[in-house]
């Protein structure tokens, strides 16, 4: 009758999804890269010289009220404060030179950093944002690295299309290697799935052990391979401290999930395809 290769089936498959395992973590950390850019992106609101601290304070609120600044995890915006004093200390420590004592004055102004909101970092955005700042009462310029954005933005667009694509072809080969190796198992199998007919079986209930079977090697790959995943990442991340700022535990659960779910559907879908094609082939077609 033939004996299923267990092995072999369940190997192909953990090397397969292993490969989608593979290119998930680097959209992961893709993501969480191009996220902890994206808060980092500021704008530097100078204002005048010799507002009073009653403006200040209200520009701080009107600053905390707009929807483009980005907002910390307990809610509240992402603004720091700057003053001349802090800046010019600040140059000093940083270049050595007292250009205070130099000039008989501090030329730097008071600053408002805010952080703007990844959803608001469009360039056409960017310039409103701006223009509407230096409407403010009290604002003397903002500025920002307009290049900066705009570089950013183009790069993600690219990455995305680049991590998309490749993403399309690899489901193609893992899906097309799966499929062709269950259908080499099943080909062992044919014979007692004839013998199964000629007692009588149903269709359904000689297809029920086939698909149960491809389902949990599906699984089970999935799980050798998350667990092969798992272990280089964490190698990784003890070699490269600077990697665990890009460690997402939630998205990494989150491919567990996919990859099971890949793993079982495919198999399922698979074997469901080569025993079909079994039961209706004719004994002489079988040899």
């Amino acid at each position: 009758m033939g004996s299923y290769p267990y092995l072999s089936v369940v190997f192909s498959i953990t090397l397969a999804l292993f490969m989608i395992s593979a290119l998930g973590m680097l959209a992961i950390h893709s993501k969480k890269l191009t996220s902890l850019i994206q808060e980092n992106i500021e704008m530097q609101v100078y204002l005048k010289k010799n507002i009073s601290d009653a403006q200040q304070i209200k520009i701080k609120k009107l600053l905390e009220g707009y929807d483009f600044v980005a907002k910390n995890e307990d809610g509240s915006a992402r603004i720091s404060f700057i003053s001349k004093e802090e800046g010019a200390k600040a140059f000093i420590a940083e270049t050595g030179e007292n250009f205070v004592e130099f000039l008989g004055e501090n030329p730097l102004r008071d600053e408002f950093i805010i952080n703007i909101d990844d959803e608001h970092q469009t360039e056409s955005e960017m310039v409103e944002i701006a223009k509407t700042l230096e409407g403010l009462s009290g604002v003397f310029e903002v500025e920002y690295v307009e290049n900066l954005v705009l570089t950013i933005n183009k790069n993600i667009a690219k990455i995305s299309m680049i991590l998309g694509g490749f993403a399309v072809i690899l489901i193609i080969v893992v899906i097309v290697l799966i499929n062709n190796t269950i259908k080499l198992a099943l080909f062992s199998q044919r014979f007692l799935i004839r013998s199964m007919q000629l007692v009588g079986a149903k269709s359904s209930f000689i297809r029920k052990p086939f698909l149960l079977r491809s389902i949990a090697h599906g699984i089970v790959g999935a799980l050798i391979a998350s667990i092969l995943l798992f272990t280089l990442a964490e190698y990784a991340y003890s070699k490269v401290n600077e990697l665990l700022l890009l460690k997402d535990n939630n998205l990494m659960i989150l491919l567990v999930g996919i990859l099971i779910l890949l793993g079982g559907l495919i198999g399922f879908f698979s074997s469901l395809r080569s025993v079909n094609k079994y039961l209706k082939l004719s004994l002489d077609e079988l040899y």
